[in-house]
């Protein structure tokens, strides 16, 4: 289980990735790199990390459920991803 304040700084580079997107996007279409520099770092969408929605977990993460591999093993294994089931042959 990652940090809280880990957690808090994603969430917080997700919200301003969102805010500054139409600006990022009209300014890169303009060709305008100064501006574009003087926008927050954490604006850009190159900062964000996939992480897992129930643990934060970094690393392992599978990007169609939104959480990592042992959380994903764990829930499979007691039936509560719909239609995920465990092979055997």
């Amino acid at each position: 289980m990652s940090k809280i304040s880990v957690n808090a700084r994603q969430l917080k580079r997700e919200r301003m990735v969102k805010q500054y997107a139409e600006k990022r996007a009209q300014l890169k279409e303009e060709g305008n790199y100064e501006a574009l520099d003087k926008l927050p770092r954490n604006a850009s969408p190159v900062r964000l990390r996939n992480r897992c929605k129930l643990t934060g977990r970094p690393r392992a993460y599978i990007r169609y459920f939104g959480i990592s591999r042992i959380k994903f093993r764990d829930m499979a294994s007691l039936g509560k991803i719909p239609g995920v089931t465990k092979a055997s042959w």
